[in-house]
């Protein structure tokens, strides 16, 4: 196994928290998986939600196999700097709630706003009509 040589602070690694440039963090070690999402078998959007943090507990409780650990070495890019300091908590979350409703596509705001706007016509047309 090749010696790791680059450090980056977590804040460093939330960076790349996009499709064409996605990285995780898991057990301390940084990998850019860019290239690995559309192979990873439970779909893009689980690798995008796991950047901006240390996924290490996502990763365990999805109970991967040895060959997925063995196939993470491929896509290594580096290690967190243990003396840097992490990105807070709240922050982090605050941050990944941000990106999320960034990210939802157009279709899942189009039926409530739909909805809204049929009420709001009805309720203007009810109001008339009295």
């Amino acid at each position: 196994m090749p010696t790791l040589t680059k450090l980056f602070n977590m804040q460093e690694a939330a960076e790349h928290n996009t499709k064409d440039d996605c990285w995780v963090v898991i057990d301390g070690k940084v990998y850019d998986v860019t290239t690995y999402l559309d192979e990873h078998p439970g779909g893009d959007d689980v690798l995008l939600t796991a950047t901006g943090k240390d996924a290490t507990e996502d990763f365990e409780d999805a109970g991967h196999s040895q060959d997925a650990r063995d196939l993470m070495e491929k896509y290594l890019v580096g290690e967190l700097d243990p003396s840097a300091a992490t990105i807070s908590e709240p922050e982090q979350e605050k941050d990944d709630k941000i990106r999320k409703i960034k990210d939802l596509p157009l279709q899942y705001w189009a039926i409530p706003i739909a909805v809204a706007g049929i009420s709001i016509v009805v309720g203007v047309l009810y109001l008339h009509k009295r």
